[in-house]
């Protein structure tokens, strides 16, 4: 680790022609950025990943996650054509491009929104139903409507020219009708999922057909809770499990949770009048506000979700979550009483290998035992810092802790002159609950960061937290457990250093080990 922490790396000027000169054996804090081309999460070589549309396509034996191509600046108008990436193991991917433009300036289809897609045995055809959202609307006109193209080979797509599914027809508000979504139930009929409005309350409507081609209107599938607003629907079955997964619009939320029911029509209940029937003790969360558009697929055997890691205006750490970003991949993890929690992606482990104990960089002037990163105890308010990070990465350790309300935390971004850094705090909500906090530290430091919500989890009994951090470029991802996920955008991580902190209380860490690429 020392050895590589050392090695020249190239300058991340616009100019790449010469090498940076620089000692990175060095403990200073360096003005870094993100690579044009990021691979472990996923982002486009010009512009962004919007709203993705994962699908698991049993022709290929891989999965396709469609996604809206956020081009910044997009064209006015017409913007967010269906873009696609193949992946076998939601670690790599391999883009295929443009699969199905935006219309013309003057049609319904001038910008595009979130769909999804399925594959019909029968004819041996892809569907993909996505939003046609019309940039200039005319009298009586819906500015979002439900629209349809077809493929034999996912290659070359046709959109359907007689297939407008109008919420307005179904007594559905104009302008919020979209977000189609289609799932197969256990007696193979095809359900449509729409989200919308009726009459100013947000509500999933729900269409069922037998062929993909004519569809019935069923009314209400679930009516969403209070003023709230459910974007990017999914519903599936896992196990003995429905599932409805949804990103709340609500600037207040703003977050991907789930809904769960043994059946379909206990899953409907859960929203029924305003009940609240939440699926675990966190309000259904799965992540931070960092993950968004949420949507999952399942090769059979493993169930993945893909949402997009939002950027930051002008690189900002402080600063809110824009739209769009990089795509970013969780495991879904099916708990004995139907919770679901996020954890890592088994192939980004084997990209990095076991990895290695790295050394020890600097440390508080007290507090500290031990004089290496296979175990550690520290008090107080002490740290420890360890070597720079290469552009990608994958940390762990094993944190315990001494009591029940022993504080501990990551920083990124920091060096030993560093008057601000980012931490990753693991607080003591109460007795037994712990959340994650995003928070600018130092001796500048601002504390805790409004445009970032915690993530809260139940506190392990043994207070032993095995934790893995995956970052790559501005991209960071922080599992525990395989209980607690927390996805976040934090710039300037790579080529600096890093800590693992106690804040007042008393914790032993070991096992940590870090592989670089």
């Amino acid at each position: 680790m020392a050895a590589a922490a050392a090695m020249p790396l190239a300058s991340c000027s616009d100019d790449n022609s010469a090498p940076e000169q620089r000692d990175w054996s060095t403990t200073t804090l360096f003005a870094s950025s993100d690579l044009a081309s990021q691979s472990i999460f996923y982002k486009p070589q010009s512009g962004y990943v919007g709203d993705p549309m994962p699908f698991y396509d049993p022709v290929a034996k891989d999965f396709k996650i469609l996604y809206l191509q956020d081009y910044r600046p997009n064209p006015v108008g017409t913007y967010h054509p269906i873009w696609c990436v193949s992946t076998t193991d939601a670690a790599s991917y391999t883009s295929l491009g443009e699969l199905i433009p935006c219309g013309g300036i003057n049609a319904q289809d001038a910008a595009l929104g979130t769909g999804s897609t399925i594959y019909n045995e029968a004819d041996h055809l892809y569907y993909t139903f996505f939003t046609g959202h019309k940039y200039e609307l005319g009298d009586g006109e819906s500015r979002e409507m439900v629209m349809v193209a077809t493929s034999p080979d996912f290659k070359t797509w046709t959109k359907d020219q007689t297939f407008y599914l109008r919420g307005a027809d179904y007594g559905y508000e104009r302008n919020d009708f979209r977000d189609p979504f289609v799932f197969r139930d256990d007696a193979n009929l095809y359900h449509l999922i729409v989200a919308c409005k009726k009459s100013g309350k947000g509500v999933l409507a729900e269409w069922t057909s037998s062929d993909l081609r004519t569809w019935s209107h069923k009314g209400e599938f679930m009516t969403c809770m209070w003023d709230r607003f459910y974007e990017c629907p999914d519903v599936f079955k896992m196990g003995d499990w429905w599932y409805l997964v949804y990103s709340e619009l609500h600037d207040a939320v703003r977050r991907v949770q789930y809904f769960k029911g043994r059946t379909l029509d206990e899953l409907k209940a859960c929203t029924a009048n305003d009940a609240g029937l939440w699926p675990d003790s966190h309000e259904g969360f799965l992540d931070s506000r960092g993950l968004y558009a949420g949507k999952t697929a399942s090769d059979g055997t493993n169930r993945y979700i893909w949402g997009w890691c939002a950027t930051r205006s002008g690189n900002d750490n402080t600063k809110a979550l824009e739209w769009a970003g990089n795509l970013v991949a969780h495991r879904l993890i099916q708990h004995e009483d139907g919770t679901l929690t996020l954890g890592e992606v088994p192939a980004m482990a084997s990209m990095f290998g076991e990895g290695a104990t790295p050394d020890i960089a600097a440390k508080s002037e007290s507090g500290v035992e031990g004089s290496n990163a296979e175990n550690l105890t520290l008090s107080g308010d002490s740290y420890v810092l360890f070597p720079r990070l290469g552009y990608q990465n994958r940390i762990t350790f094993t944190v315990k802790t001494s009591g029940d309300s022993d504080n501990f935390g990551v920083s990124l971004v920091r060096g030993t002159d560093a008057d601000v850094f980012y931490s990753l705090i693991v607080n003591a909500e109460d007795a037994n609950r712990r959340k994650i906090n995003f928070e600018q530290q130092g001796s500048k430091g601002a504390g805790f960061l409004a445009n970032n919500d915690g993530y809260v989890f139940q506190r392990p009994a043994d207070n032993t937290y095995n934790v893995t951090i995956v970052t790559d470029n501005s991209i960071c991802t922080m599992y525990i457990n395989d209980v607690a996920c927390y996805t976040n955008r934090i710039y300037g991580m790579q080529r600096n250093c890093w800590s693992i902190n106690s804040y007042g209380g008393n914790i032993t860490v070991s096992n940590v080990k870090i592989a670089s690429k």
